[in-house]
């Protein structure tokens, strides 16, 4: 009896030694990795290493990816309208930038994976702007030669829904709404960090999504549409209940698109392939792929979700209902989770508190006359309400968020020359 006492670990004690093992087994394989891309550097040449630090830039943006388009167009368009240079880095080759007709922007593609990092690892410059997080935490080091990083945030939603340190040694934060500085400081004192710059600009994808939906048509012949937008991964809405949503929703005889999550494709690839194959034959769904989310968007009457970000986009571009079907997000992997109320207890996060004010939940046992209830989910001063001010809240600054971001940059730039003068 005294052994089994012994051997008893309380689910608390529990769930803080899984994520201690899990952020040490991280730490070790990001360590490793950053070891081995010093060797590369090492033997890149000197020759080399020496003309790219000598090469500095006053205005750096990187690109990591073909999603990140819309939230990098508004700041460039920001830079050619002030007729100032600034160097875009791309690690996705077939990027928008090389067919846009750019007088001030001197885009370069760089590679990808380690060959991106090891180029910006050797970075002269004043200030450089990214969505990419975990600065000096994963592969990507902090360069000497680089005076200031400024993190752009890629989403309306919580900045503490990072991977653990996500933006933890950036030198500044541009937030798409005030509401997200709290948890970052919160996060800055009791990790004994030091206090980033923190501005809101506001969201620049939103904000070029926003021009780009209202040149959209409205669809002709418009039939009731149900846009299914899910997460990714085991709580998602669609691997979780797959057939069991679907089967009552085509039944409604309404047309259905699904959208999967970008991340599906690769990670969950069998169970689309699944889904497809099923419903092939339904004349009433329509699977969605395409890059922009906002024809999709703008063709819905309504949107079921689970945890997703989307949400927010529909909601705040769209000003339509939307339900969502509650998941257990295991928080342990996030900065989220280390973030606490006075009392003690681990705080609940904004977007997760907002979409209950915002959405109407939907049960699984709702699922089989979900007909019913999307009929009577109908939409009220309350929750059009309730819209508005989470807008506001999250979207600041609209349609100046690329000009914004930019004047920042320039501003800081200017501030290191005044300090450089001032020293001499």
């Amino acid at each position: 009896m005294l052994f089994n006492n012994f051997l008893y670990i309380d689910p608390g004690t529990g769930s803080m030694l899984f994520s201690v093992f899990i952020g040490a087994a991280a730490t070790l394989f990001f360590l490793a990795k950053a070891a081995f891309l010093k060797i590369q550097l090492l033997f890149a040449g000197k020759s080399t290493r020496e003309a790219l630090k000598a090469k500095r830039q006053k205005y750096v943006i990187y690109n990591e990816g073909k999603q990140y388009w819309n939230v990098f167009k508004p700041v460039l368009d920001a830079f050619e309208k002030k007729e100032t240079n600034v160097t875009y880095f791309t690690s996705y080759n077939e990027d928008p930038v090389f067919s846009s007709d750019y007088k001030y922007v001197k885009a370069e593609y760089i590679g990808e994976g380690n060959k991106a990092f090891a180029r910006l690892n050797l970075l002269s410059a004043d200030v450089v702007l990214m969505t990419t997080p975990g600065l000096d935490v994963y592969q990507m080091k902090r360069s000497k030669n680089v005076k200031h990083y400024a993190h752009l945030r890629h989403g309306s939603g919580d900045a503490t829904m990072y991977r653990l340190f996500g933006i933890d040694y950036f030198d500044s934060v541009l937030l798409t709404g005030d509401y997200q500085k709290d948890d970052i400081r919160y996060l800055e004192k009791s990790r004994g960090v030091k206090e980033k710059e923190l501005l809101s600009v506001g969201c620049t994808y939103l904000d070029e999504l926003k021009l780009k939906m209202e040149a959209i048509p409205e669809e002709k012949d418009h039939k009731f549409t149900v846009l299914l937008c899910p997460s990714w991964g085991p709580s998602a809405i669609l691997s979780k209940y797959g057939e069991k949503l679907l089967d009552p929703l085509l039944a409604t005889g309404w047309h259905v698109i699904v959208r999967p999550h970008p991340q599906s494709k690769k990670s969950e690839a069998e169970m689309l392939e699944r889904l497809q194959k099923k419903y092939e034959a339904s004349a009433n769904i329509e699977w969605n792929f395409d890059r922009d989310n906002i024809y999709a968007l703008k063709r819905a009457d309504i949107m079921i979700s689970d945890f997703s970000s989307v949400i927010y986009d529909y909601t705040f571009l769209c000003d339509k209902p939307v339900m969502y079907v509650n998941a257990d997000l295991d928080l342990r992997i996030y900065d989220a989770s280390e973030v606490y109320n006075e009392d003690g207890s681990e705080k609940r996060i904004w977007q997760f508190t907002t979409l209950e004010k915002i959405g109407i939940e939907l049960k699984e046992e709702q699922f089989s006359n979900i007909k019913d209830v999307i009929q009577n989910a109908s939409d009220s001063p309350e929750l059009a309400k309730a819209r508005a001010e989470a807008k506001a809240q999250a979207w600041m600054h609209i349609g100046e968020a690329g000009e914004r971001t930019a004047q920042f940059m320039i501003d800081k730039s200017k501030e290191f020359d005044s300090n450089s003068t001032e020293a001499k």
